[in-house]
């Protein structure tokens, strides 16, 4: 079937405006980029729901960086070369893990509050990684404290022009050069707007698959825009699926974060075994891919639909203050973590490939960058 180059004509538009750059999304991706770009220049941001709308919004974990003294960017880097098998791009990875903690300090200057103990940055430990390095909010609840630091701060700066439920429909190139969009109103009239530069930062693709975490927005548009423009794709095979989310009749998938497991929680297959020890020497806290393969092993097995992950060890107190949006959420359909083995089982989670980038966020066309989980940097996924 051949793909159009654009899905939308240029006739009958409705109003043209111009600025200096674009981003189109608004999750920790779209929010920060804008904020950073402001400080030079006139920013546009596009979202096609609101400014709170996001992948980012429903993040539970948090942040891994290193800010403790008994960390280092060395072993940071170590552990994610580890985890990605020997697929990723050591200079994508060595950029992150060394400049990880301004990303954080910048975090936090922009109005992001982390959960902190005893008037330090408290820290815990998720899979693949040997320190105790991730940062988190209000327990569980990391990504919507985020979106709203991030988002308050962006409706209080001068230099961005906010669109709220508009809808990008396609990026205008000439001569391999993205000079704009076009885009949907919410009154359905459309409206071009001309930049120097495109920044895509639109997310994922969960909403392709039948179970995700993902929220409705995550249909994969900022992929498909690049796609039609010539943009370089890669490394689409690569979807990340999370291993422990919620599978109970009548409850959503909703994610059961990494950060349980980190605390100390325990994966058990339906006879009650833990089985983890059988398929990685970090056991509970192995990568997320070997994670969800192992359980989709142990499902094979058995011919059932879940395992369990049995926190009940746990003080109660210890569980509804470090997981209270995750304890609510169960508590909701009748499962309590302090009392009740959680059943679980693998859902798309995270989009590894994407529109292909360098390290600074160009791709293929001059004009257009990506960033956040729309990119392809190297990071977690081959290159080539």
């Amino acid at each position: 079937m051949r793909i159009p180059r654009y899905i939308s004509s240029l006739d009958q538009v409705h109003q043209v405006i111009q600025t200096d750059t674009i981003v189109v999304g608004a999750g920790i991706a779209g929010l920060y980029t804008a904020l950073q770009l402001s400080q030079k220049a006139e920013v546009i941001l596009v979202t096609k729901k609101s400014l709170i709308d996001s992948n980012t919004r429903w993040a539970q974990g948090g942040i891994a960086a290193v800010t403790s003294e008994m960390d280092s960017p060395e072993l940071h880097k170590q552990d994610t070369l580890m985890a990605g098998a020997g697929l990723c791009d050591p200079a994508a990875v060595d950029i992150l893990a060394h400049e990880g903690p301004d990303g954080v300090k910048n975090l936090i200057y922009y109005g992001v509050h982390f959960d902190e103990e005893d008037g330090q940055i408290a820290l815990t430990r998720e899979g693949a990684h040997s320190r105790h390095r991730v940062l988190h909010a209000q327990g569980d609840a990391t990504g919507a404290e985020i979106v709203r630091g991030l988002s308050e701060l962006v409706r209080k700066t001068k230099n961005i022009t906010i669109l709220e439920d508009h809808f990008v429909t396609d990026l205008l190139t000439k001569d391999e050069q993205c000079h704009g969009i076009t885009v949907l109103k919410p009154n359905q009239k459309k409206m071009l707007i001309q930049a120097k530069s495109v920044i895509l930062s639109t997310g994922g693709t969960g909403q392709l698959y039948r179970y995700t975490t993902n929220p409705d927005i995550a249909t994969g548009d900022g992929i498909a825009l690049a796609y039609r423009a010539g943009a370089n794709i890669q490394d689409m095979e690569f979807i990340q699926f999370h291993p422990t989310v919620l599978f109970y009749p009548g409850a959503p998938r909703f994610l059961i974060s990494e950060a349980v497991r980190g605390e100390g929680a325990i994966l058990r297959n339906t006879n009650g075994e833990p089985f983890m020890h059988k398929y990685h020497s970090l056991g509970d806290l192995a990568p997320r891919d070997v994670v969800s393969r192992a359980i989709v092993s142990e499902l094979q097995q058995s011919g059932n639909q879940y395992v369990y992950l049995d926190f009940t060890h746990e003080s109660e107190e210890k569980i509804r203050h470090r997981f209270p949006t995750i304890y609510k959420t169960c508590l909701e359909y009748g499962l309590n973590l302090v009392m009740d083995w959680i059943p679980v089982a693998p859902a798309a989670h995270y989009t590894m490939g994407g529109v292909k980038t360098n390290t600074h966020g160009e791709t293929s066309i001059n004009g257009l960058y990506a960033c956040g989980e729309v990119a392809c940097t190297g990071f977690m996924g081959r290159t080539v």
